[in-house]
């Protein structure tokens, strides 16, 4: 039986909550309870829990020990239904939501509270405009009429289902934290910048590789800033645009060996260096505030600290506890097996039903042997390298794998044309027009003005990836979802998530266990998102005791 309840805070620890009708109306009296906590973690019979923020809510029933199975997020599903009604970007707060309902004048969304390095507290705090309980109530019994109105209803709540239980991951995730060796961390800044100075100067090496540039000018240049570099190389007879590698690398000059190596340690230095180190890790674990769909095609974003950009080298400051380990799992060449589970292709479902190597596979069939070719090609189609080469590999991956090809290529049409793609289970890509679809392309180049052709363009290139890489994400949450569940009665716990990988911690004994969890979680995943198809999700998993070890 789906018994679900609503519930929002009160001043001074209390709560307000009603038991629901399957309409969304109140199925009997409102109650008043004097701890959050206590209310919920009194009803174990309570299937789904209605309210109005995860991030509002579940940090706080999580330090007092109560953990909720299943939620819906009310602004969250309002995020998504607005999406699909290609009304993304309008604010998406139960208030706002209420007042569109109620007709009074809609708030913009408040902003994001920024996360706080070291206060956990602070993660999940979103200061809300008030709305009331009732009014919450009938914004969310307003939210299941309009999914009725979707284009596939069943679809959509699952969609807002997953994503809802991807709150309550995000929020468990940073109450866990990423196992972190502070020790670790400053061995490997030791090795690669060397000591630091007293006062704000730059360490050892840093210092040194700064010099070299400024010997290889003949004057003093700071490599930190590329003004400085590209004024240097003008007068050195070299005119560049910019201070990337690649182009540093096509010109023969003695200041870019030791230019392109003080780049990389600068990044290190100044994104993950000692400050960070000091701002971001406590208590052994790395909390940098996991936000699930942070953008427009789904993928997971972090709130600070730069979660999901850590270095390989960094990495070896990732370490399991004594007795534990991480078991690291990446899902193989997924978004060439999500085009083929979206698409129906019976061709490519068939390469892609097997764990084993997709674009061997695919060249073998379409491109005599050529690997490199087939990885290109099918990359090529779902990113929009269709031109010159492109072009040509696009029409031999066309002649075997048609409706995959179509799909990808309809979706373009779509974008370009300026009509609304929606992911698998109905995500929705932003209006044309919008100020978020506009962030999302490419600007033209200095001195080549935007026109309506070209930007067409370029939105087709991203409703082209947007069905693909957005169906991966709905797919991911599901993933989440059924692993959450399947470890939920071992000491394991998830502990990182970035699109494709999945990191647990958990004691070394429970290892293999989890690793089996992960692929039959995958597995469920596939058929909960995409119903029965014969597309195989499969996962390369290392146990390990440090991070870097896994790749």
């Amino acid at each position: 039986m789906d018994e679900r309840w609503a519930i929002a805070p009160e001043e001074g620890g209390g709560a307000v909550l009603v038991a629901l009708q399957p309409d969304g109306q109140p199925a009997g009296p409102l109650l008043h309870e004097p701890d959050l906590a206590a209310a919920v973690g009194s009803r174990p019979q309570v299937t789904r829990w209605v309210w109005r923020s995860t991030s509002e809510i579940y940090p706080r029933l999580l330090q007092s020990g109560v953990r909720v199975e299943r939620c819906y997020d009310i602004e969250n599903s309002e995020g998504l239904l607005l999406g699909h009604e290609g009304r993304l970007g309008e604010p998406r707060s139960a208030a706002a939501a209420w007042a569109r309902l109620s007709g009074a004048p809609v708030p913009p969304d408040p902003p994001l509270r920024a996360v706080v390095p070291g206060e956990q507290s602070s993660l999940f705090e979103i200061q809300g405009e008030p709305v009331s309980f009732e009014g919450l109530l009938k914004v969310y019994a307003d939210q299941l009429r309009r999914h009725h109105l979707t284009e596939h209803p069943d679809r959509m709540r699952l969609l807002t289902a997953s994503e809802s239980s991807g709150m309550l991951i995000a929020a468990e995730m940073d109450r866990a934290g990423l196992p972190w060796s502070a020790s670790a961390h400053r061995e490997v800044l030791a090795e690669l910048l060397g000591e630091r100075f007293g006062g704000t100067g730059e360490p050892r090496r840093l210092t040194e590789l700064a010099d070299e540039v400024s010997a290889a000018f003949g004057r003093r240049v700071r490599p930190d800033l590329p003004a400085d570099v590209l004024k240097a190389f003008k007068s050195a007879g070299y005119q560049l645009k910019s201070t990337r590698r690649w182009e540093l690398e096509t010109i023969d000059h003695p200041a870019v060996a030791p230019l392109v190596e003080y780049k990389k340690l600068y990044r290190i230095y100044t994104a993950n260096g000692w400050s960070w180190l000091h701002d971001w890790v406590h208590d052994g674990r790395f909390r940098p505030g996991f936000l699930p769909g942070g953008t427009v095609s789904g993928r997971w974003i972090t709130n600070g600290g730069g979660g999901l950009q850590i270095p390989k080298v960094i990495r070896r400051a990732v370490v399991a506890d004594p007795g534990w380990r991480l078991v690291v799992a990446d899902a193989s060449q997924l978004e060439p097996r999500i085009l083929a589970a979206i698409s129906r292709d019976q061709a490519l479902m068939e390469v892609a039903s097997s764990a084993g190597d997709l674009y061997k596979s695919v060249s073998d069939q379409a491109f005599s042997g050529d690997r490199a070719m087939a990885k290109l090609a099918v990359l090529g189609a779902i990113y929009g390298q269709t031109s010159g080469d492109g072009l040509k590999n696009l029409a031999m991956l066309r002649k075997r794998f048609p409706q995959a090809v179509a799909y990808v290529d309809d979706a373009a049409r779509a974008g370009e044309e300026g009509r609304l793609v929606r992911t698998w289970l109905g995500r929705t890509c932003p209006p044309a027009g919008a100020p978020l679809d506009d962030a999302l392309l490419e600007g033209p180049p200095a001195d080549e003005p935007q026109t309506d052709a070209r930007h067409a363009r370029a939105r087709g290139r991203f409703t082209r990836n947007f069905v693909v890489q957005g169906s991966a994400a709905d797919w991911a949450l599901l993933l989440l979802a059924a692993l959450r569940q399947s470890i939920a009665d071992m000491k394991a716990e998830l502990v990182f998530f970035q699109h494709d990988e999945v990191i647990v911690h958990c004691p070394a004994q429970e290892a293999d266990q989890v690793a089996a969890a992960i692929q039959s979680a995958s597995n469920l995943a596939g058929t909960l998102t995409f119903g029965p198809t014969p597309t195989h999700f499969a996962f390369t998993t290392a146990t390990v005791q440090n991070y870097a070890d896994a790749k």
